[in-house]
């Protein structure tokens, strides 16, 4: 029988591979100023300033690409619940702190491109974007009552900025503006190597306490909700997004879930105890059940698609 370490003990023994990480990470990134990617020259002033309001024939995003936009932005917005919950369960001292603050300075920058896109472009809404985001921060983002802890923590944020980089860079593809799509894709650079030094990390632990991170890796993958859960319209505009593949259950499963298990070799450990053992067959159950459920979904989205494209269709002759 295995004795767990604790979450001091976690930290203390992850710290060096949190400092090799960081520093790999400090000589690789590129550093980029959200300014360089709004179209400035497109902006005027509101009427507070004697220009006009915003209304909605001033956009040229389809609504899709709103709901999209508005949900990856406000999903952003809510850095400071993220700075917290994260700051609580690592450390503010050494390699960690150091992390945490990096990490929250590069987050900022998404949110204050996106915004400055939207109300340059006219994309949406400013007041509505603005109300929903005192909503949405107000609330704040709350992690699950049984996360807790280094582990579940790092195994969260390593699917969760995978996913945001996959809603990035499908939301990109769909605003019909290559402006938008490049400052998406930059974004999407920062999703990606943030989700790789979570990932690191999390691996190291595997090798520390395999069971511990087993046991954590499970309950995340079969509890996971991406963090804009619970913000205004969430309900509507998550499954509009689903409809159209901004980020439904295939992508999760295929191009989140699964190759970060395969990174972590989760299929193929032979250092498990019956505990470890126990909660990855509950991962490949659900895994299993979570393959048949995508195939219904896709079944079905492609029925409803196919009954809307009719439709148009109908009502367009009919015209």
């Amino acid at each position: 029988m295995t004795t767990d370490l604790t979450q001091l003990q976690l930290l203390s023994e992850l710290e060096p591979v949190v400092a090799q990480n960081l520093d790999r990470h400090l000589a690789t990134v590129k550093d980029w100023n959200p300014h360089d990617y709004i179209p400035w020259d497109e902006g005027r002033n509101f009427a507070a300033m004697g220009g006009e309001d915003w209304s909605p024939e001033q956009s040229r995003l389809s609504e899709v690409a709103k709901v999209a936009m508005i949900t990856n932005l406000l999903t952003e917005d809510n850095l400071p619940s993220y700075h917290r919950t994260i700051e609580e369960n690592f450390s503010s001292d050494g390699a960690w702190g150091t992390w945490v603050g990096r990490w929250t300075a590069e987050e900022n920058r998404h949110g204050i491109a996106m915004r400055d896109y939207l109300v340059v472009t006219r994309g949406v809404d400013p007041v509505a974007l603005e109300n929903d985001r005192m909503v949405h921060m107000t609330r704040g983002v709350h992690a699950p009552e049984d996360f807790g802890g280094v582990l579940d923590q790092v195994a969260y944020v390593t699917f969760q900025e995978l996913a945001t980089r996959v809603s990035h860079r499908s939301t990109g593809r769909v605003c019909g503006d290559p402006i938008c799509d490049r400052m998406l894709a930059r974004i999407a650079q920062d999703e990606n190597m943030h989700m790789i030094f979570y990932r690191n990390v999390a691996g190291a632990a595997f090798d520390l306490a395999p069971d511990q991170a087993m046991e954590s890796v499970t309950k995340v993958v079969l509890n996971f909700a991406m963090p804009g859960h619970g913000m205004p319209n969430w309900r509507r505009n998550g499954v509009l997004m689903v409809k159209h593949g901004i980020y439904d259950l295939r992508q999760h499963l295929d191009d989140v879930v699964l190759p970060v298990l395969k990174i972590w070799n989760i299929f193929d450990r032979t250092d498990f105890t019956a505990r470890g053992e126990q909660a990855r067959e509950e991962l490949l159950a659900y895994l299993a059940k979570l393959e048949k459920d995508v195939v219904r979904f896709e079944e079905q989205r492609d029925r409803l698609l196919a009954r809307e494209a009719a439709r148009a269709e109908a009502a367009t002759a009919a015209v």
